[in-house]
């Protein structure tokens, strides 16, 4: 049985300004002074992200915590891009603190494409602008299943790649490709405080159920590389196809089941079994991503409970989307034959 791991205390996020920006931007990088600087709609929770000029994105990690990616992030992704089938960020320039800013930071290219909603792949509308693309609309439908099979083969080229020496799960990562007992805690702190919620319509005693399956589920403990974020702001659009994978923050080399959690939080039922086919996944590895999906939803529905802006309505309806899928096919897979 693999031992949980500290989480840790929730990061202190500090506030981080265009000023502050150009600021950094003036002192480090010189060349880029002329250059507009403007923040990044929806810029993701780990980092603020800024546009500069029209090709380049500034990341600037919102705590500590965070900026222990930065380092990985600068190293490694040149390397990756290399045998990926799709575009990821590339690092222009690595930053230090200044100007009153903390944490180390970077400069990235900037990818274009529309990102994926909860809803992209139902109805084929996208919008909204993200950390890695712009927004606006794709043109036209989003073939479910041809997205599952890209983004499963490009987790498929992420595998493969040589995982000597790649960042084991840690604090940079929040234990990503580590054991899901680390989110344990978490889990059932989701549990007690969806207990007695009608409104919430969560099966708790499935959800349990569930867990505990995931938590059972063996790896055999050959570390490849993952992600550790597949989620809809992370993948990015173009022609109504896959066409870019940002924001590797939570990237690292472990146990790549986490990755799998996409295939309840974005898709539908033709487009998770094509996603299985194509990643081979055996019944262990299938249940500890179930167990990622879960955790991510449970929380997601407990956070959400007693909000009700239009943004949080979206996260937690999405959420209730994919535990029904959960909790379905686990269902499913346990029914008595007779």
């Amino acid at each position: 049985m693999s031992t949980a791991h500290d989480l840790g205390p929730v990061p202190t996020r500090i506030d981080v300004d265009t000023d502050l920006v150009r600021r950094l931007v003036a002192e480090q990088f010189p060349h880029w002074i002329d250059l507009p600087v403007r923040p990044v709609a929806h810029g993701g929770w780990d980092n603020h992200t800024f546009h500069l000029g029209a090709e380049m994105s500034v990341r600037l990690p919102a705590a500590a915590e965070y900026a222990l990616a930065v380092g990985k992030e600068q190293h490694w992704l040149p390397r990756l891009a290399t045998y990926l089938p799709l575009p990821i960020p590339t690092p222009l320039g690595a930053g230090t603190p200044g100007a009153g800013y903390p944490f180390a930071w970077s400069v990235h290219r900037w990818l274009e494409g529309d990102p994926v909603t909860a809803t992209t792949l139902t109805t084929g509308a996208t919008g909204g602008t993200t950390g890695g693309g712009t927004g606006g609309t794709a043109g036209g439908g989003v073939d479910a299943v041809r997205f599952a099979v890209d983004l499963a083969d490009f987790l498929l080229a992420l595998q493969r790649i040589d995982a000597t020496d790649g960042p084991a799960p840690g604090t940079h990562n929040w234990f990503r490709g580590a054991t899901l007992r680390t989110y344990d805690a978490t889990v059932q702190q989701a549990l007690e405080a969806l207990e007695g919620r009608p409104d919430t319509d969560v099966d708790l005693g499935m959800a349990r159920r569930v867990w505990a399956t995931a938590l059972a589920a063996r790896w055999d403990r050959v570390p490849r590389w993952f992600h550790g974020d597949v989620a809809a702001g992370n993948l990015l659009l173009r022609g109504g196809r896959l066409g870019a994978v940002i924001d590797f923050g939570t990237c690292g080399v472990g146990d790549p089941s986490c990755d799998l959690a996409a295939a309840w939080t974005l898709l539908d039922t033709s487009g998770r079994r094509a996603f299985r086919d194509r990643l081979a996944v055996d019944e262990a590895g299938w249940a500890r991503g179930r167990g990622w999906a879960l955790w991510k939803s449970l929380a997601t529905c407990a956070h959400t409970a007693d909000r009700h802006d239009d943004e949080d309505h979206e996260a937690a309806t999405a959420a209730r989307r994919a535990l029904e899928a959960i909790f379905e096919e686990h269902e499913d897979e346990h029914a008595d034959p007779r």
